[in-house]
């Protein structure tokens, strides 16, 4: 039985395009030009499996269309739902380098194994990413995604370790 924790969202389907049943993706991976390497997504919570037939690019977008649908009518069922990959056929990452979807709900602790928060979101950014970090008061705080404060990332049992200067962990 397929399970969710087991995939790993690429893209949200946002909208239609033309009349014969292709879709527009807004895509969340670092690599978009993996959707030419797709022959099959799946699609939504119940991770119903659809093989691709075609799939193009403009600057913000994926469009893909599957083999199965031919008609606008028969695809706007979809629309805002999540496609997803099996974790065995994700990209393989650089070392050092992490899923959003992997970091998502780890326990944040700094050096002296003090509980900080729960990670709750990333803030993708040009220069490099920012860490939400909620705590169980509520409060939130920034931390810059560098090795000069993120110690230890174990995505396997999700646990971050954290080295904060003075002032990071005030809320925000």
């Amino acid at each position: 039985m397929k399970k969710i924790n087991d995939f790993t969202i690429i893209g949200k389907i946002i909208n239609t395009r033309g009349i014969k049943g292709e879709l527009k993706v807004f895509p969340m991976t670092s690599v978009v030009e993996r959707y030419s390497d797709l022959d099959y997504v799946f699609v939504g919570e119940e991770l119903e499996k659809y093989e691709i037939s075609k799939v193009s690019y403009t600057d913000r977008f994926v469009y893909i269309k599957f083999k199965e649908f031919n008609n606008i009518n028969e695809v706007l069922k979809f629309k805002e739902k999540f496609l997803y990959v099996e974790d065995e056929n994700r990209i393989k990452l650089d070392e050092d380098t992490f899923f959003i979807s992997d970091l998502i709900s780890s326990k944040v602790y700094n050096t002296e194994k003090e509980y900080i928060g729960e990670l709750v979101d990333v803030m993708e950014n040009p220069v490099n990413d920012v860490y939400i970090v909620k705590s169980d008061d509520g409060d939130e705080y920034l931390i810059p995604a560098l090795k000069l404060f993120v110690k230890k990332v174990d995505v396997e049992n999700k646990i971050i370790i954290i080295d904060p200067i003075e002032g990071m962990l005030n809320e925000i």
